[in-house]
Formats: C-alpha cells, structure tokens, sequence
C-alpha cells in the first residue's frame, strides 16, 4: 500500500477532553480548538479506560472531521498503549499524542504499531500522525536531538511539545516555579530543549499547558512570549483558553503586511545579501522568516 500524504492540520491550539466525560469530548469537539486532543493517559483512571476507549473511538467515528481528532493515548512502555490503538485506530483519528516518549525509538516502535492497525483495517499507511511529549522523564531529556535523524516513523512526527508536571513527579520536586510565577531553571530547560529539537527535526513545537485557567490574560501574555521565540502552538486544559491561545498564535495584518514588504524588497533586488527597509538593514535571515510566516498564514 502507498505511503499516504495527509493533509497538516492547523496547529495553533490543542484541546484536551478526557476520554470518560461525553460532555467534555463534546465542547472539544464542537468548540473552536484547532485539534481537539481527546486523552485516554492522565486524565482517565485505570478502571475507566475501558470505557473511554469506546466512548472515544465512537466520537471519533461520528466525527465529519476526524482529521483535527487526536488521541493521547498511554506510553509505549505500557501495555494500555496497543490496547488504546486497537480500539482508536480503526475509526481514523488524525493523529496520536504520546506521552513520555525517550527518543527516536520510541517513534519508530509506535510507527511500526500504527502501520500494522492500518494495514488491518484498510487504512492508507501513513496517515495516522504522531505528536510527541518529550521531556516527561528524566531520561527523555537527553534524548530531545534524537528526533532529528533518519528513522523509520519520522515521516508520522508533526509536532514535539514538553511538560513541567510529569518531569517534577519524575524528579520528585515539589516546586516548578519560583516567586514571580517564572519555571525553575530545570522546566525553563525542558522547553528550551523541546523547542531546539523541534527546530532540528523539521517539526512544530508546542508549548506546554496553562493550570490556572482562569487567568487568560496570562495565558495570552505567556501565548504571545512562546510564539516570538518559536513555537507554534499550545495545549490548553480548559475550553476558555482556546480563543486567546487562537489569537496569540495567528499573525496580525500588521505582521503580514511587513512580511510581504521584506519578501517584495528582496524580490525587487535579486542577489543582494542586505537591504533597507523601513530604515533598518535586513539579511537573508530576515527573508527567510518572512516567507516562513507567510507560509504558516496560507499568505503564499
């Protein structure tokens, strides 16, 4: 069967819904989350993950859009973690979200999974796509470059992301953050780690949860801080963080329109390393952030 090409979702929010609660599966889904991420690890005790299961992968088939329906599903260290893909897979969600994951290999062992459930159920290999939480464990922190090489799955990995609450069990530290609300210096680490070996793996980095939900003035602050240093997307715990991460992550006409000017300005001058523009002087790297932000708004 040929190697499927499925069409990228928009990556700006992703919405977490445990997969036990109709009720929160059904605002994820029906709500405006660019991929609502419905979670089978966490947020689901063992004795109800049987019922998740269905509950989720009957959501999923309903579904008129299962391409922006993604499943967290349990490690691949884990048992649950081919028990999850048996019952999800066949309804075709757009993607996997995998938890703790310790590097390339981990990838190509969830690869090789989703290819046999594919294969079984008549769907085109490569369809189902994989995001990754990279820096849950210890070990996975020295794993973060491991993305970026040649491996089989790698082709599946759309976005890496990291988170703070995992790592701090992991290392069995009670604080994540210090007095002015800022990451320690080891989860200020783990994002930087994420967002380099995004960047070296080709993928999108996303960044990591909000807990105090109710605070989106924050929450669009942070949003709009993480997107300047790289990232393309966040996850969200609650509905209402949907919208500010939406529009923290979505360039302004202001940003577009300077974008086309350095893109014209190169444009204009073929050849030329360095130009002028608005009274300051831009190189090739300024273009190239120009056209990439013009690729990621559909402007080109």
């Amino acid at each position: 069967m040929s190697q499927a090409a499925p069409a990228l979702p928009r990556m700006r929010s992703w919405l977490f819904a445990p997969g036990d609660s109709e009720k929160k599966i059904g605002k994820a889904i029906g709500g405006p989350a660019d991929i609502a991420l419905l979670d089978l690890e966490d947020s689901v005790s063992p004795q109800n993950k049987s019922a998740a299961r269905a509950m989720v992968r009957e959501q999923i088939a309903a579904s008129d859009n299962r391409q922006r329906l993604w499943v967290r599903i349990n490690p691949v260290s884990t048992s649950d973690c081919i028990v999850d893909l048996v019952a999800v897979i066949p309804a075709q969600p757009g993607g996997v979200f995998l938890p703790k994951a310790e590097g390339a290999a981990d990838i190509t062992r969830l690869h090789h999974y989703l290819s046999a459930l594919e294969a079984a159920n008549g769907i085109p290999q490569g369809h189902t796509l994989i995001a990754a939480l990279v820096t849950e464990t210890a070990a996975a922190m020295f794993h973060t470059g491991d993305y970026a090489g040649d491996y089989p799955g790698k082709a599946r990995l759309l976005a890496m992301s990291w988170g703070a609450e995992d790592l701090s069990s992991a290392l069995g530290a009670r604080e994540q953050r210090g007095p002015d609300g800022g990451y320690a210096h080891t989860y200020e680490l783990a994002r930087s780690l994420c967002l380099i070996g995004a960047s070296a793996a080709g993928v999108a980095a996303i960044e990591t949860v909000q807990p105090e939900f109710r605070d989106l003035v924050a929450l669009e602050r942070r949003a709009k801080s993480v997107r300047a240093q790289g990232f393309r997307g966040m996850l969200a715990i609650h509905p209402a963080q949907v919208d500010p991460i939406n529009t923290a992550f979505t360039p302004s006409a202001e940003e577009l329109a300077h974008a086309r000017s350095v893109v014209q300005a190169f444009a204009d001058h073929p050849g030329a390393g360095v130009i002028a523009l608005e009274g300051a002087m831009l190189d090739r790297p300024h273009l190239v952030l120009a056209q990439r932000l013009l690729a990621e708004a559909g402007d080109i």
